[in-house]
């Protein structure tokens, strides 16, 4: 007979909302969502709900959102609910011990990449602008390190050659929700027999930045264009012309040899976009302007032409 546990679930973006959804279907029982505070977004500063909260009430789940939980009234409400175990996935904080010791089976995360690699906030946007061939989903028992706990489950998947991390993001999330069922079937199995991480192996995928996004045409064509796809759609590649912000969303290499200085506008065809960079050039295939919409490189040049010799900083 398969198990029936009872979860507190913890989440935030949009890759927790599957798990959930799974955990709802499956006949676990759900005592409480945590999720982060709602907060401001976009230009008009709109408060909006994070995607696991706009779930959980979808689902009927009750809701907390603490704006810590290193506080004894968080530690009390857990206390209280006398889970079987937490189940997180990118909720964005680390747990502290006192809280990990609450649920009588312990907690499990499902993070984003083959553990001991891409460690940290941001594994599926590294993994793509590394250019690695594959990543996956690991399955761990949660410990007061950051994704260091002893793994229960992993899985790997190709990156696509296309892939953007918002691709990536989309196949891993839908596979983490599905691992996380499998591993709450035969959970007493896997627990006893999770495997340590090899430390010594590590990688660490920090949090990205907006201004990360900046491209630096010195780099070569084949990195830029990882780049490019890595931090699609956020945190946003981008470069400035005329000192206004050109944010681009795709492009590919082109294996030419140029003297022109990296980021210089090279002579084609009047429809296209290439930029030369430390090594062969980059073609531009999809952008949008400061104030515009996301466009086809055509349509964006039909009204807004760069010339050759036109060098983008």
């Amino acid at each position: 007979m398969t198990p029936s546990y009872r979860i507190v679930f913890m989440g935030t973006p949009e890759f927790a909302v599957p798990a959930l959804k799974n955990l709802y279907r499956s006949g676990h029982r759900v005592l409480l969502v945590v999720t982060q505070p709602d907060r401001p977004k976009g230009r008009g500063k709109t408060v909006v709900f994070p995607p696991v909260k706009e779930a959980a009430l979808d689902l009927g789940h009750p809701i907390i959102q603490p704006q810590s939980i290193r506080t004894r009234e968080f530690c009390d409400v857990m206390t209280h609910l006398d889970p079987d175990l937490f189940v997180v996935a990118a909720y964005g904080h680390v747990l502290p011990q006192q809280i990990l010791s609450i649920p009588r089976l312990g907690a499990i995360n499902i993070h984003a990449s083959l553990l001991p690699k891409y460690r940290g906030a941001a594994p599926i946007q590294w993994a793509v602008i590394n250019r690695e061939i594959e990543t996956g989903i690991t399955l761990m028992l949660m410990d007061k390190g950051l994704d260091t706990g002893d793994m229960l489950l992993s899985v790997s998947v190709p990156i696509l050659s296309d892939d953007t991390s918002g691709s990536l993001h989309d196949r891993l999330a839908l596979l983490g929700a599905d691992l996380l069922i499998q591993t709450l079937n035969y959970y007493e199995i896997h627990r006893k027999s999770a495997t340590p991480q090899v430390h010594e192996q590590a990688s660490y995928a920090p949090l990205l930045k907006k201004e990360d996004g900046h491209l630096d045409w010195r780099q070569p064509a084949n990195e830029l264009e990882a780049l490019i796809r890595g931090l699609t759609p956020w945190p946003g590649a981008f470069c400035f012309y005329n000192g206004k912000r050109i944010k681009i969303y795709r492009a590919c290499q082109k294996p030419i040899v140029t003297m022109a200085s990296p980021g210089t506008v090279l002579k084609g065809f009047s429809n296209e976009l290439t930029v030369a960079t430390g090594r062969h050039a980059l073609v531009i295939q999809e952008l949008q302007g400061d104030s515009g919409k996301r466009l086809s490189v055509q349509d964006f040049l039909r009204g807004h032409p760069i010339l050759p010799g036109t060098v983008l900083t």
